[in-house]
């Protein structure tokens, strides 16, 4: 009699995960480094508002531009080893999701920018991040140049979200958030920093010369 071939158990999934491993680049592992960095910064974030340590505060900060520095180095290394593929350019877009757009937002909730405007606006920053991000991977091709090299980005990377996640937390550090109301709505000033970041990300005008 036939059988059905048996779904996960001892069997399938060593075997599994292995032939996983065995298709990573190097490229792909520092990918993997930039993600840990994101998933670290929320957690030390949570840390911060769970006790009130600025230590966790700027702990969690600092694994955003160490994300930073693994992004730029998954991408020299791929250059260099001629190892691309369409896996890293997954993985590359789901970490930055995580590091350069779901992490600053966290912190900045961290931090005070905390009112339900506030949030919207966040929530707002961290769409327009995942848009830059689905755009550019269905629009590569198209971008290139005749050295099959894309010449330039359409819109701000998302990496630059340390810009305003910076200058946040210069603000909060010098107790500068600044409150405001809109219509009645409370809300910071200071978060329209990320409104500017998130609008530059989504602009089809702003074409951004790829290192």
């Amino acid at each position: 009699m036939f059988k059905q071939p048996r779904r996960g158990g001892r069997g399938a999934g060593p075997c599994t995960h292995f032939s996983m491993i065995r298709n990573f680049h190097l490229a792909d592992l520092f990918t993997i480094a930039n993600g840990f960095c994101g998933v670290a910064a929320l957690f030390w974030a949570m840390k911060f508002l769970a006790t009130g340590a600025r230590a966790h505060l700027y702990t969690a900060a600092l694994f955003v531009p160490l994300a930073l520095v693994f992004d730029v180095l998954d991408g020299r290394i791929a250059r260099w080893r001629h190892k691309a593929s369409p896996m890293g350019r997954e993985l590359d877009s789901l970490a930055d999701v995580i590091s350069f757009g779901v992490a600053p937002a966290a912190i900045a909730y961290a931090i005070g920018l905390n009112t339900l405007l506030d949030q919207v606006v966040l929530i707002y920053f961290v769409l327009c991040g995942l848009s830059r991000l689905a755009r550019y991977n269905i629009t590569a091709a198209t971008l290139q140049g005749t050295d099959g090299k894309v010449a330039y980005f359409e819109g701000m990377p998302i990496p630059t979200s340390v810009i305003p996640l910076f200058l946040v937390l210069i603000a909060y550090h010098r107790d500068q958030l600044l409150p405001a109301v809109l219509f009645g709505i409370p809300f910071h000033l200071t978060v329209l920093v990320f409104a500017v970041s998130g609008s530059l990300m989504i602009s089809k005008t702003l074409h951004v010369p790829k290192p």
